[in-house]
């Protein structure tokens, strides 16, 4: 999907306020996956870091919906863009999933729009795993063009086996292999049936906070995870009940082939 300049906006991609001003910014990527990781992560980064709506993203396919909060008359698009201007960083946050028909475009839009913005893209992505109450969840990195650099001063591991990310993830993942435009993918073992905060509290603790250089304080996370996983079970039912080419996850390889 070509991607042109319209004015203060790309193609579905467009500006809600000041541009701001960024040197080189990280982008966080949260469509709803397995243990809704990504989106509990990035909501908790957009709240913690008190960021500013930036951008709606209205790319080819996205659902034509309109979302609003308790206590607030504002109604915005499902898919939103955040910015900290002080943390050089830019936030993608989504209340819906993405259709499988939808993937492909909503890659390309994206990818045209971050590349213009000569942004760094962390993708997220859970990989669902059995695991003992109080263990800690696995954490793994991925790169693509010359983007590993940034994890090898990081004590994030490489995967253990073969593996394949699904998805709209998975989809940008493999846009930016393509166009061997640099990008990072964090992959955090959790829950396959519900929402998972304490592998969210892992993606941002250990993998997004390094990776980004911010310093992100997790404990309301741990603290609510009750909460938390009760308010986004309906949200983690429906992508559980949807394709795999919906639901961003990762699985290993043998399991896909």
């Amino acid at each position: 999907m070509p991607v042109t300049a319209i004015g203060r906006s790309m193609a579905g991609i467009r500006v809600q306020g000041p541009e701001p001003d960024l040197e080189n910014p990280t982008l966080v990527e949260g469509f709803p996956g397995v243990g809704l990781v990504g989106k509990i992560a990035t909501d908790h980064l957009v709240e913690q870091l008190d960021m500013r709506y930036y951008a709606s993203v209205n790319c080819e396919g996205l659902p034509r919906i309109g979302v609003y909060r308790s206590g607030d008359r504002t109604a915005r698009p499902p898919v939103r863009l955040y910015v900290s201007e002080e943390h050089d960083l830019i936030a993608l946050q989504s209340d819906a999933p993405i259709a499988s028909q939808a993937v492909e475009s909503v890659a390309d839009c994206l990818t045209g729009w971050i590349v213009d913005r000569a942004a760094m893209p962390i993708y997220l992505s859970g990989l669902p795993a059995e695991r003992e109450n109080g263990t800690r969840p696995d954490l793994y990195g991925i790169a693509t063009g010359d983007a590993g650099d940034r994890l090898e001063s990081t004590d994030i591991a490489m995967p253990p086996e073969d593996g394949v990310i699904t998805g709209p993830t998975g989809a940008l993942i493999n846009r930016a292999a393509h166009e061997d435009y640099g990008s990072l993918a964090l992959v955090v073992e959790c829950n396959h049936q519900f929402p998972d905060p304490e592998a969210a509290s892992v993606l941002l603790e250990d993998g997004i906070g390094p990776v980004a250089g911010i310093d992100i304080d997790v404990q309301e996370l741990v603290d609510r995870a009750e909460e938390i996983r009760a308010k986004r079970e309906q949200l983690a039912q429906q992508m559980q009940a949807i394709g795999q080419d919906e639901s961003s996850q990762a699985q290993p390889l043998r399991m896909y082939q």
